[in-house]
């Protein structure tokens, strides 16, 4: 009596959403995005291409789970601590580094408001100025302002990641800036021209978290 062939276990075994996603995510930091595609992502899971649309619909939909997973497992490494103002700037500094470990996540949290990876974000900092005594009234502004913030550097990565290839040295980069400010005119770029000296010596991680310390500083005074 002929029998149906066994379905292979192999394949049944080894795929789910969760290693569907880290291998893009492995494709996306070594390729980036134009490198992955279903075929590739296929060949990479020894698996058919049918079996990954069980899991997500389409390209855009398995970028948006791989930004989420990125951030989700940034956020992971905060604890809730007694301050919750160390809590922001531990939680910010956390998706400044995903963001810099993982260039094509700038991208995709500055292509589409509200997707769940920034809902993510939203919401934990949203607990913390909770947590800080910050006026019902003034919570969705101040926690605006704040991923706004990591949003706009966000913004930046992604514009820097088009126009200058990974390996960019980024010393020789400001230093070509650099220049070019002080090409301008003192008379015309009074502030610019000063500043030109401390471009390249600047360090992006500490002057963003100057930044969240600022914000911060400020919703500390209104309340």
């Amino acid at each position: 009596m002929p029998t149906s062939k066994p379905r292979s276990q192999r394949r049944t075994v080894s795929l789910s959403r969760e290693r569907l996603i880290h291998a893009a995510i492995a494709i996306l930091d070594a390729d980036g995005e134009d490198a992955l595609t279903f075929r590739v992502l296929a060949s990479r899971l020894a698996t058919g291409s049918g079996a990954i649309y069980h899991y997500v619909a389409n390209k855009d939909e398995l970028l948006k789970a791989a930004t989420a997973d990125v951030i989700a497992d940034g956020l992971k490494e905060v604890s809730s601590a007694a301050d919750p103002l160390e809590d922001i700037r531990v939680l910010a500094l956390e998706v400044f580094d995903a963001i810099d470990a993982h260039p094509w996540v700038g991208t995709q949290l500055s292509r589409e408001p509200w997707q769940f990876a920034i809902v993510q974000i939203f919401e934990a900092v949203g607990t913390r100025l909770q947590a800080l005594g910050v006026a019902d009234e003034a919570q969705f502004d101040s926690a605006s302002a704040i991923v706004n913030y990591i949003l706009g550097l966000a913004g930046q990565y992604a514009a820097a990641a088009r126009l200058h290839p990974r390996a960019t040295d980024r010393t020789e980069f400001l230093q070509a800036i650099a220049a070019e400010w002080k090409r301008l005119g003192d008379e015309d770029f009074p502030f610019v021209h000063r500043m030109a000296g401390k471009l390249d010596g600047h360090e992006d991680r500490a002057q963003f978290l100057t930044g969240i310390d600022l914000i911060l500083s400020g919703i500390q005074a209104n309340g």
